[in-house]
């Protein structure tokens, strides 16, 4: 499956390569549409790519991290 999602990022994760991480954790390819960081917070919108189960660990690892993820559009092919 491909979705474009948001991502809000909070001020405490500034140090921590995340989206880095999900390649590299999951089996998912990324794309990085826009993104903008600062000291306090940061947000990007990427197109992500996966398998379902891949893309729920995602998820779950983001939450769990404290980013929010929005769900933008969904493609399932």
């Amino acid at each position: 499956m491909k979705m474009s999602i948001g991502l809000t990022f909070p001020g405490t994760l500034q140090d921590e390569s995340i989206i880095c991480y999900l390649c590299k954790k999951f089996d998912v390819s990324l794309n990085i549409i826009e993104a903008s960081f600062s000291m306090d917070a940061g947000w990007s919108i990427l197109t992500i790519e996966g398998e379902d189960q891949e893309l729920e660990k995602v998820f779950v690892y983001l939450a769990e991290k404290g980013v929010k993820v929005q769900r933008i559009k969904i493609d399932k092919k």
